[in-house]
């Protein structure tokens, strides 16, 4: 893992966009101490150069169309015919509505289970290379050739059968039950629901009750008159677009902060873990980022446009002088470090008089869209999915500074909490998702599970999520701190994703697309190289043929008794 590590330190740099440290120029040393052939010098830099960038460019565009090229053969392989990759399906059992257009196409492919399994994994690994390699040339490819294969990509996952687990047949099946059936998914089990319908026999959580966001929820309502195919498909379609919407504002935040907008929406869109198990499973993980992400954008416009006349900081504009202490002796570090917390706490307090001396109606009026909608926002991505709440923190210490942006904000959230509430009231009555069954499930290959291991616990136990879960509470209060001593949410609310996706017991490859808009953002080469180093750890933790290597060595989690006892647990939700 170190190998892999250092590899990623020597790739994300290279993003265009300016790292944590500073660098030397592009000669490495200074003008004085370098060779006396002027000539040569001046003659072989632009050659060199031009040959550089030539290479970059043929480089980036054999990465970008290894990316293509590998999704559409996953695709097609796993539209073939019934198999490990398509878990709804089996033999006897794969109807023409679900394989897509690119069903049967490979008619002579192998049907070998391990053979599809190293076949996966290997194109995603490779995959994965080549999405580090274009993240690396981003800068030197045009942008419509990016463009072009974030495109592609997309509409060939949008093509897909359903891969990578059956969470869209259980949207589908937890709407009809309200819908056809008149039980609410809050209070009852599907097991409950009659077991002919269609959506039934397709999905598997029968004894779960539903865990999605209310407002989500109510879209899986709309979809339930086009019948289950029908909704297989528009649900496909929408979240293709909403993952499209998201690279577009990545983009429009990367234009405002003065990042590369090639490497951040290649970090976003080309990611094979996001493509593969996020577009191909088809999760609804695209509609709470993209809430997430307008949120921020909104705030990003409200700063550029400079609303009310108020200095509203969201991006970083303190991280690049926080890295230079990174040099610094130790003594200086401290020294620097108190003399930040001593500069906070006056800042706080001078903002405390200035909030006291401020009438309430000039916080409130007049109205301010932007912010409004940035709060809006915000709300309707944890309406969605509770963990978008993880986030609230740091986008909201960072508006101390603007009080008036603050009350906004805050106004924005209330008001759509009050209409997304109703809403719920209406639908479900007082009844809330079940994230408590959820947040006690465990995959094997979580990090708390493998931390449980690592201390002869035999896996992740109550008391060990309960301590990482006061673990979870400090860091993001961390990283809240952070952000108000900083000035950037941005990189802030990266890190809380970050922690977020390690203390999790139930951890999914997708999931790492809460990390990736933030870390394409960011000044921050740490937060970046982290979020690669987690989707290696993912690929690792879930690629088909990782199990195989389990067995080769002996490594089987889930046969420890805390392990079978996680398993058993697992299986009785499935019934």
């Amino acid at each position: 893992m170190c190998g892999v590590a250092s590899r990623f330190r020597s790739i994300v740099p290279t993003l265009g966009m300016q790292s944590d440290a500073s660098t030397f120029p592009p000669g490495g040393a200074p003008a004085s101490k370098r060779s006396s052939g002027r000539s040569s010098w001046r003659v072989a830099g632009p050659v060199r150069e031009r040959e550089g960038a030539q290479a970059g460019v043929l480089q980036g565009t054999l990465a970008l169309a290894s990316i293509v090229a590998l999704s559409l053969f996953v695709v097609l392989i796993a539209a073939n015919r019934p198999s490990i990759l398509t878990p709804t399906t089996h033999t006897g059992y794969f109807p023409r509505w679900m394989a897509g257009p690119l069903g049967g196409l490979l008619p002579g492919f192998t049907d070998n289970g391990t053979m599809l399994k190293y076949l996966f994994t290997g194109a995603l690994v490779v995959m994965y290379l080549a999405y580090m390699l274009t993240l690396k040339r981003a800068a030197a490819l045009p942008a419509s050739w990016v463009v072009a294969a974030i495109v592609a990509v997309h509409v060939i996952y949008l093509l897909a059968p359903p891969m990578a687990l059956t969470d869209l047949f259980n949207y589908v099946n937890y709407g009809r039950m309200e819908v056809v059936h008149g039980l609410n998914p809050y209070t009852t089990p599907p097991v409950i629901e009659p077991h002919n319908d269609p959506s039934y026999m397709l999905s598997n959580w029968h004894e779960l009750l539903s865990p999605y966001g209310p407002l989500f929820t109510l879209l899986t309502f709309v979809v339930v008159p086009l019948g289950v195919a029908g909704s297989f498909w528009a649900l496909k379609g929408i979240l293709m677009v909403t993952s499209l919407m998201i690279i577009l504002l990545v983009w429009k935040c990367a234009r405002l902060l003065g990042r590369e907008p090639r490497a951040a929406i290649a970090l976003v869109g080309l990611n094979p873990i996001v493509l593969v198990w996020g577009l191909g499973g088809d999760h609804n993980d695209f509609l709470m980022v993209f809430c997430i992400m307008l949120g921020f954008y909104l705030l990003l416009r409200a700063h550029a446009t400079g609303v009310a006349g108020e200095e509203l900081v969201v991006g970083d504009s303190g991280a690049v002088g926080a890295a230079n202490q990174t040099n610094a002796p130790p003594a200086a570090r401290v020294a620097g470090m108190a003399s930040r917390v001593s500069a906070g706490r006056v800042e706080l307090a001078a903002w405390i008089a200035e909030l006291r001396s401020m009438p309430l109606r000039s916080l409130l009026l007049p109205l301010a869209g932007l912010e409004l909608g940035a709060g809006a926002a915000l709300m309707t991505a944890a309406a969605i999915k509770a963990s978008a709440a993880i986030l609230f923190p740091a986008a909201l210490v960072i508006l101390l500074r603007a009080p008036r942006a603050l009350v906004q904000v805050l106004v924005g959230m209330f008001l759509a909490g009050v209409l997304l509430g109703a809403a719920s009231l209406l639908a479900f009555g007082l009844h809330v998702p079940d994230l408590s069954t959820q947040s006690s499930l465990v995959t094997s290959e979580s990090i708390p599970n493998l931390i449980g291991l690592a201390v002869g616990a035999g896996g992740e136990s109550t008391g060990l999520r309960s301590a990482l879960s006061v673990v979870l509470v400090a860091i993001v209060l961390m990283c809240a701190l952070l952000a108000w001593q900083r000035r950037d949410a941005i990189t802030a609310s990266g890190w809380a994703g970050v922690a977020l996706l390690v203390t999790l017991s139930w951890v999914l490859p997708w999931y790492v697309l809460w990390v990736l808009p933030f870390a394409a953002l960011s000044r921050s080469r740490r937060l970046r190289v982290t979020a690669l180093v987690l989707g290696a750890y993912l690929i690792v933790a879930w690629a088909p043929a990782s199990g195989l290597l389990w067995n080769a060595i002996g490594f089987q989690p889930q046969k420890t008794p805390l392990g079978r006892l996680h398993q058993r647990y697992v299986k009785e939700l499935l019934t």
